[in-house]
């Protein structure tokens, strides 16, 4: 079995030894000594596979794992070539019908004035502002949560986190992550005769069967939580800085706030490590080379893709691949601005002189003032783009959520919803395609670590009006934490006139009084939709010996593969 030079191999090229994560450079073709068949402990096998507990979906997730050893089973398999020509990207004939190609591109941290087309003062980001002139352009376009893991699961179900489970990030040493009972847009469209790929960050669980490989993309490359989540050799700009990697035991460091371990950030190709710490300024170039790639033997392969691009951009560290001669004058902020732009940039290039007819583009920003429910914190930068269908230059106002790409793409792409769950997103094929400016009436904002608990519905917008029933607790750059404030009367603005949010509709007025039963009756549904709606729960238990390492005898687990 020849193995393509790309390594875009579905799911993997050597025996699922990823399935844990932490391996040896140089043994990285063993078997974990937890892995099925050998000698250990009932507790220590389902902690090595991933297995959650006392998550309340005990039976759903053991259905999962009845799939994940499925799964497994069909790697294996692969070894000896039985499987090879149907998981081949040079697989024979074309699936029938012409199904759209899906790239998904999501900038991290990207505040809605970053892209120019939005802001006039904004003068680096020429790629997307041409894309935005050649495509629609989103003014109205929300992250489905202020911070990274709900906001990406939302991105790949379709619904909130009270309904998938993930209300909060996971950590280095998450033994969970998105909960195996919830099927994910890679899965579907898998399912529809796509290949699949994925590059940059994933944040939904990287032990076992949460890592990519096994939630429905048959490729990976990247970083498995966000890049300020372990050390590297290049921390790039932050403000405090964080240190670089130790070398030896001496260097060793009692690490402040945010700065995370000791332990280097590792990045994944498929199921193996091939470089720990990530070496940030060249990741860009990374991430470009093998998105030209994937899309280069994707489209030769005669079938549909899908590629989702999860960017490290604008997320600190900051880091560019040209290091700056003038941090001050440079301004750090805008280097990266314009790395992510030529980023996506030679993205879109390659689609348009490759598959330009065939393939729906949509970009996004994620969370752009982490951990608030304000306009800041979920208003984000978005953007469509397919030539000769989305037609050019053109505006929306149309109410739309980063939850809505789940069931847009899969409308797009002729497959069905999964059953037996609702939905928050909705199919926003009309407002691409058919000229309607009609997206949601009511959208909600689940808290994000600030104020309240994690994952509730506390602010709602109802067409042109947000109201909050729980403001403050969110972190200053100073470190100091605002008074966190709840509402038994919401705060309520119509942001039509006011989306500064800056002065909340007087209780006693008539325009505040017609406003509230409304919130209030979308509020109480939601709820009980929730309630009777199949919900997951994720496994959010920490295990220290999860967290990533391809070589536990170096200091910060130092390899290099690739």
């Amino acid at each position: 079995m020849k193995i393509p030079s790309g390594g875009f191999i579905p799911v993997a090229t050597t025996i699922p030894v990823a399935i844990i994560t932490t391996t040896t450079a140089a043994t990285s073709h063993k078997l974990h000594p937890c892995f099925p068949g050998t000698s250990c402990s009932e507790s220590q096998q389902e902690r090595a596979l991933g297995k959650v507990t006392g998550s309340g979906c005990r039976q759903q997730e053991l259905i999962a794992m009845g799939w994940f050893f499925l799964k497994v089973l069909l790697v294996g398999v692969s070894l000896s070539g039985f499987l090879y020509p149907l998981m081949d990207f040079c697989i024979s004939g074309k699936t029938t019908g012409q199904k759209p190609n899906i790239v998904i591109i999501l900038a991290d941290d990207m505040g809605w004035g970053d892209l120019g087309a939005n802001w006039a003062d904004t003068k680096d980001t020429a790629n997307l502002d041409k894309m935005a002139s050649e495509g629609m352009r989103f003014v109205d376009f929300h992250a489905a949560a202020s911070t990274c893991s709900p906001s990406r699961a939302s991105l790949l179900t379709g619904r909130l986190g009270l309904r998938n489970g993930v209300t909060h990030n996971f950590a280095v040493t998450s033994v969970g992550g998105l909960p195996l009972n919830e099927t994910t847009l890679a899965e579907v469209l898998q399912q529809a005769g796509y290949i699949t790929g994925m590059i940059g960050k994933w944040h939904l669980g990287h032990h076992g069967s949460y890592h990519p490989n096994f939630r429905g993309f048959h490729y990976y490359f990247g970083i498995p939580y966000s890049h300020d989540m372990g050390c590297t050799d290049t921390p790039g700009y932050n403000h405090p800085p964080c240190p670089s990697c130790p070398r030896d035991n001496g260097s060793l460091r009692n690490l402040d706030r945010d700065c995370y371990t000791d332990i280097a950030l590792p990045l994944y190709e498929n199921l193996n490590i091939v470089e720990q710490p990530v070496n940030l300024s060249s990741l860009v170039q990374k991430y470009t080379e093998k998105a030209t790639e994937f899309i280069q033997q994707a489209s030769a392969s005669g079938r549909p893709f899908l590629l989702y691009v999860g960017l490290a951009h604008m997320h600190v560290p900051l880091s560019v691949s040209q290091p700056l001669a003038n941090a001050q004058s440079r301004r750090p902020y805008r280097a990266g601005i314009r790395e992510m732009d030529s980023l996506v940039g030679q993205i879109k290039h390659k689609l348009d002189h490759t598959a330009k007819e065939n393939t729906f583009l949509w970009f996004t920003g994620g969370s752009p003032a982490k951990q608030t429910t304000w306009e800041g914190g979920h208003r984000v930068p978005a953007l469509a783009y397919w030539p000769g269908r989305v037609p050019a230059n053109v505006t929306s106002t149309a109410l739309l959520s980063v939850l809505d790409i789940f069931p847009t793409v899969v409308a797009l792409a002729g497959a069905s919803l999964p059953q037996g769950r609702h939905f928050d997103g909705l199919d926003a094929s009309e407002v691409l395609l058919g000229g309607s400016q009609v997206g949601h009436r009511v959208l909600f904002h689940p808290n994000s670590g600030a104020a309240g608990e994690f994952g509730a519905l506390q602010s709602v917008r109802l067409e042109c009006y947000k109201a909050f029933y729980v403001t403050g607790g969110a972190k200053a750059c100073d470190g100091s934490i605002g008074p966190e404030r709840h509402h038994a009367l919401p705060l309520i603005f119509n942001l039509d006139e006011d989306a500064a949010e800056g002065v909340p509709l007087h209780r006693g007025g008539a325009e505040y009084q017609a406003v509230l039963p409304k919130v209030r009756k979308a509020l109480a549904d939601v709820l009980q939709d929730i309630a009777h709606d199949n919900t997951s729960r994720a496994d959010y238990t920490q295990d220290p010996s999860v967290i990533p390492c391809c070589n536990p005898l170096q200091i910060s687990c130092r390899c290099q593969i690739m």
